[in-house]
């Protein structure tokens, strides 16, 4: 419960007070719905579409207690709670904002502020929307000192926010236009974003990462050959680099995703 003002509002009294800020912030006024959900669907829409800007304190104080209360209510995901294990290497399905860990990888694109489709259900969208309004400002904010668009392959980290992982790590996979099969080049850009974030948790000391499954959403990488190249990827890299990782978490959504991940693990 926050203190507003001086007034304690509880949750849907945040949920209202942050809509009406950002429905204030862009100068417009729609009709709040009563129900929560329908209200809830609206504050994500209206942090996906909002672009990266300051906020005021007193905005940010109400969606952290806000966002962090949800992820308290969720089954919370760590290392020690997952039993597909293989070594270091371990494989859980489930949703990746829900983990635990040190750091989390999200697939992002090459502008690298996250999804502006409101609600859509991909996951740089989700991580986005859970994390909340700091994580594109500070993508952002790496984004104007870099001065281009971040490169196939390459990853960058920040901080989690809200989330229960202790910082996000972007990595952008290649594209494959739809019917054609991935070249060489695009196999290769794969394996990069799994060095290139396995480089970034070593530099920062993690001992635990969830790496999503990179490129194979509407990034159209077959996801058999995409799984592959993950588990070799970061096979080769634990036998050739001293790491401070002790947990690497293959995260899966799809029933499809995990029963290709449990053969390739297993065989």
């Amino acid at each position: 419960m926050t203190i507003y003002g001086r007034i304690k509002i509880n949750s849907e009294e945040q949920l209202d007070f942050l809509i009406n800020y950002l429905l204030n912030e862009k100068g417009e006024y729609i009709p709040i719905p009563k129900d929560y959900q329908l209200k809830r669907g609206l504050l994500r829409l209206l942090m996906n579409i909002r672009p990266p800007s300051e906020i005021s304190g007193e905005f940010l104080e109400v969606q952290d207690e806000f966002l962090s209360a949800e992820t308290l209510n969720k089954t919370l995901i760590s290392p020690d709670d997952i039993k597909e294990v293989k070594g270091k290497l371990m494989l859980w399905q489930g949703d990746i904002t829900t983990l635990k860990v040190d750091g989390i990888v999200n697939a992002a694109n090459s502008k690298l502020l996250g999804c502006f489709m409101p609600q859509h259900n991909c996951i740089d969208n989700v991580i986005h929307s859970a994390a909340g309004v700091q994580l594109r400002e500070e993508c952002n904010k790496i984004m104007e000192i870099q001065n281009h668009d971040e490169e196939v392959g390459k990853a960058k980290i920040t901080s989690a926010y809200n989330l229960p992982s202790k910082y996000v790590i972007h990595t952008v996979g290649p594209k494959i236009p739809e019917g054609q099969e991935p070249s060489m080049d695009k196999y290769e850009d794969l394996k990069s974003c799994y060095v290139s974030c396995l480089d970034i948790a070593k530099y920062n000391q993690l001992e635990s990462i969830a790496f999503c499954c990179i490129s194979t959403g509407v990034f159209n990488f077959p996801q058999d050959l995409a799984a592959k190249i993950a588990i070799e990827t970061v096979s080769d890299y634990l036998k050739s680099n001293e790491t401070t990782l002790k947990h690497i978490i293959f995260n899966v959504f799809t029933d499809k995703d995990y029963l290709i991940y449990k053969e390739l693990l297993n065989g």
